[in-house]
């Protein structure tokens, strides 16, 4: 199974009193969602699942896709690593998997994918990585097909 998480591009700052779930991608955010979506378009296969948190910044960065996609309360900014998987259905899910969602429940389910020491793995804004578990001589492995930033694609 391919999964792919998708942090959001940079939104707008978070301040006293606003509604987190409400903040807009700032245009340096629109043109990152853009470049990542231009890149992932030609890699994703037919009948990628996507799945999006409900809020605003990433309802904006899947939208710069142009595919069609779900919005999935498991993947608001309080989500746990447990969450997201669940959504996706890893490890056994059958299809190629696209979650675009926040840190630092993102970069919280890689660090457990990769069993990586600390609990959490940065993930910048509007980056994408994307892992794969298989089967390799009776074992199952988990290994990252790419890492990418909007700044090198």
């Amino acid at each position: 199974m391919d999964l792919i998480f998708w942090r959001h591009a940079e939104a707008e700052d978070w301040t006293e009193g606003c509604d987190d779930m409400a903040r807009a991608l700032t245009s340096r955010g629109e043109k990152q969602a853009k470049r990542m979506a231009n890149w992932l378009d030609r890699q994703l296969p037919e009948g990628t699942r996507i799945i999006s948190s409900p809020a605003t910044r990433c309802e904006q960065t899947v939208l710069s896709l142009g595919r069609r996609y779900k919005m999935r309360p498991e993947l608001a900014p309080d989500s746990t690593p447990d969450a997201l998987l669940s959504v996706a259905g890893w490890p056994n899910g059958k299809s190629v998997v696209l979650l675009v969602g926040h840190q630092p429940s993102l970069g919280q389910s890689i660090a457990l994918l990769l069993g990586m020491q600390q609990d959490s793995c940065p993930v910048r804004k509007g980056a994408v990585w994307w892992i794969r578990t298989r089967e390799r001589d009776g074992d199952v492995q988990t290994v990252v097909v790419t890492v990418q930033s909007p700044e090198l694609v």
